[in-house]
């Protein structure tokens, strides 16, 4: 852990002295570059990482520089998938742990605050892209112009369905719903044109709905699909989403699997197309474990260790026939999906062996990767020559996921046995008790935060309109029992006969209260608790 520790500081404390603000460290010239969009986007990715280690002094500081320097009215053609995964998942995450990391919050929070608010505007910039005949998003986005006018209507499948568990959770945080709701559409649109036997491709065009690369799989370009539809079901306790996955399961068994490896089929046929492994399949056995899956995610993370110990990393393609690398995929970038898996299995399993995997880690990046300025990419594992990148996902995920693999009592891995209340706009709520959904970028999000923000913006009067209302009621003595809209909220989903009898049995009942006071919490939390609002029937 100390060394993962030690890691990370090598890295980080490089990026500032060398490249930020720049987007990337560049750790064999001690230089910067932007990548994704020159929003200094290693600081994003690695800030939930720092409080993660318990540094919390720096992640203020950062919170700090990021609310003053931090602006998307930039002229940028951005990756629609990449932003929403590093800037937006990264800004709500630090949003979310800001309390904890002894920030000092506004008034309100979770349901406001600095960081939820450029989560916010940055998702607002992505939403010109989900304007598709489809509901499927474009793959890129100007920042300021919207979709560029001659903008490639092809798009990966991971870049289509990878939108709900940041978009959900500001949809829930913020009351604007539609966030949520284009993520879903997305999402279903996937889902609607799997083939017949079950299957996705791996490139679709947005606009007709029809595959352009028909090679499906549970790699590159369709991973964080099956990802997020777990993750997302988890997050939001919803049935229809994991009974997807569930059907995509079975289809991947079926056509894919073959002696605990997985292949890339024809979408359409099931015809092997190509029987290689990809690096970024890797994650694969964490979510099987997710599902309880974790005989069969054990027995293929096996596999793919063996790999490992083979060349020190999990080149980008191996060929499984034949045992070797794949002719111009013989890099690893730092990628973290296979650590990854073993923290999610040894939470599952206390098997030693995915704490070797860790220690071999540690041990093949620090000898192979190590460089005076941080850590390089490893452009081939077959004589281990460098190339010039520190992606941010080896701050955000590859340290995290490794640190976290060592550090059992970490806060992240709470069982529910500690936690706080934090009193909002919409009454009590409890925050840090665990269950946290990492996004596919390793920012993990609290889903309790999801439970805290109920009401939407519609209904969100301010409590002095109520009272008047509410004064104005009792002058009338009308009253008439109108349900929320958002069937989510409080009990608003009673029989509308009952919530009538109730209604008048409070009326009836005589107490030295206001008919709609409760002396143990605020008058429109009261409000959610009851999960109806009395209005004047005139």
């Amino acid at each position: 852990r100390e060394r993962v520790r030690a890691m990370f500081y090598h890295a980080y404390e490089h990026y500032l002295e060398s490249a930020f603000p720049y987007d990337e460290l560049r750790p064999l010239t001690c230089d910067g570059q932007d990548t994704w969009g020159s929003f200094s986007l290693t600081l994003i990715d690695a800030l939930d990482t720092l409080l993660i280690l318990g540094n919390v002094s720096e992640f203020q500081r950062v919170v700090n520089v990021l609310q003053e320097g931090l602006d998307f009215d930039i002229d940028v053609n951005a990756s629609v998938f990449e932003t929403n995964i590093r800037v937006v998942g990264g800004l709500l995450s630090a949003h979310l742990l800001s309390r904890k990391a002894g920030v000092e919050v506004e008034a309100g929070w979770p349901c406001s605050g600095p960081l939820l608010r450029m989560a916010e505007e940055a998702a607002r910039k992505l939403l010109p892209a989900f304007q598709t005949p489809t509901g499927m998003p474009y793959g890129t986005v100007n920042l300021l112009h919207g979709v560029n006018p001659g903008e490639t209507p092809v798009t990966c499948t991971a870049g289509i369905g990878t939108f709900i568990v940041e978009f959900a959770t500001l949809s829930h945080l913020t009351g604007d719903p539609v966030f949520e709701d284009v993520a879903r559409k997305a999402l279903k649109a996937l889902w609607k044109n799997r083939s017949d036997i079950g299957l996705v491709g791996n490139h679709i065009d947005v606009i007709t709905a029809k595959w352009v690369a028909q090679d499906a799989g549970i790699g590159a370009g369709v991973d964080s699909y099956f990802e997020y539809l777990v993750k997302g079901a988890i997050l939001l306790q919803d049935k229809e989403l994991m009974s997807m996955f569930l059907e995509y399961n079975k289809a991947i068994k079926n056509y894919t699997k073959f002696d605990d490896w997985y292949l890339w089929v024809q979408m359409y046929k099931g015809t092997v197309s190509m029987p290689v492994f990809q690096s970024l399949e890797a994650y694969w056995p964490g979510l099987q474990s997710l599902i309880g899956d974790v005989d069969n995610a054990m027995r293929t993370f096996l596999n793919y260790y063996t790999v490992w110990k083979q060349f020190g990393g999990l080149p980008e393609f191996y060929n499984i026939p034949q045992g070797y690398t794949v002719d111009k995929r013989e890099g690893y970038p730092l990628r973290p999906e296979l650590i990854e898996s073993a923290m999610y299995l040894y939470r599952a399993t206390r098997d030693p062996t995915l704490l070797e995997l860790g220690r071999d880690a540690v041990e093949s990046i620090e000898k192979i990767s190590k460089v005076d300025c941080g850590f390089a990419t490893i452009k081939d594992l077959r004589d281990h020559r460098l190339d010039n990148r520190m992606e941010s996902f080896f701050l955000a995920e590859t340290i995290k996921y490794l640190y976290l693999l060592f550090d059992p009592g970490n806060f992240i891995h709470n069982d529910g046995s500690d936690f706080d209340v934090v009193v909002t706009p919409y009454g009590e709520c409890v925050l840090n008790a665990g269950g946290y959904i990492f996004n596919t970028e390793a920012h993990p999000i609290d889903p309790a935060a999801l439970h805290c923000c109920r009401k939407r913006k519609e209904e969100q009067w301010e409590v002095e309109d109520l009272m008047r209302e509410f004064y104005s009621l009792k002058k009338t003595k009308k009253f008439t029992l109108k349900r929320p809209s958002d069937p989510g909220e409080g009990e608003s989903a009673k029989d509308p006969e009952e919530a009538e009898k109730t209604g008048e049995k409070r009326r009836s009942k005589k107490s030295s209260h206001s008919l709609l006071s409760c002396p143990s919490q605020s008058f429109n939390s009261k409000l959610a608790v009851l999960g109806q609002v009395f209005l004047d029937n005139t």
